[in-house]
């Protein structure tokens, strides 16, 4: 937690870690009626255009959003506590990563403060890179902050996030597979707009 000087500028990093949404895909299915097809029809044994070949890297997909995921949670863990005592953080963020978050515990402990609420999240990948020597991903997440709350502990009040605020960002992650297991190495919030 920041000094009173800069108030609550750890929001932008502690909220843009959380991530409950999943990965889905998008499909069309022709819903006209009258059973007409419109245009040739397709040679027997070859593939309707309505079916595409399955994701390759569906499996990694799942498990750097399940890796993302996983660090929202412990994150949220921490700041709930204002320590990371109990939490599993190293297991999802490299170094540089965690000692962000470390950075933020020990601002919010020495402000008396805690994170209340729920933070919402609708990430995605939106880049994967198995072909790396280490292996890299990217993942968009829409932070939603209208259920989030600061508490200080000492006043036993919530602190009203600042008015310039949004209360729906977009934070980016990156993550790298180390040893066969994705582990986010950076959290952005700062170049992201709206969502």
């Amino acid at each position: 937690m920041p000094t009173p000087a800069r108030p609550r500028t750890y929001v932008l990093c502690a909220c843009a870690m959380m991530l409950t949404a999943v990965l889905s895909g998008c499909g069309s299915s022709d819903s006209r009626g009258g059973g007409a097809a419109s245009g040739p029809a397709a040679p027997a044994g070859a593939a309707s255009p309505a079916s595409t070949p399955a994701d390759p890297d569906a499996k990694e997909r799942a498990a750097v959003l399940a890796a993302y995921d996983g660090l929202m949670a412990e994150q949220m863990k921490a700041y709930r506590q204002a320590s990371k005592k109990g939490t599993q953080l190293e297991r999802y963020a490299t170094l540089d990563a965690l000692s962000k978050v470390e950075l933020d515990l020990y601002r919010m402990k020495e402000a008396g403060t805690v994170v209340r609420g729920e933070i919402g999240h609708d990430a995605q990948v939106t880049a994967l890179d198995m072909t790396a020597k280490t292996p890299k991903a990217t993942v968009s997440d829409c932070v939603d902050l209208s259920r989030y709350e600061a508490y200080d502990v000492k006043a036993r009040k919530t602190i009203p996030l600042p008015t310039a605020q949004p209360k729906r960002y977009q934070a980016t992650g990156t993550l790298e597979r180390w040893k066969g297991r994705w582990m986010v190495t950076h959290i952005d919030t700062t170049r992201g707009g709206a969502c």
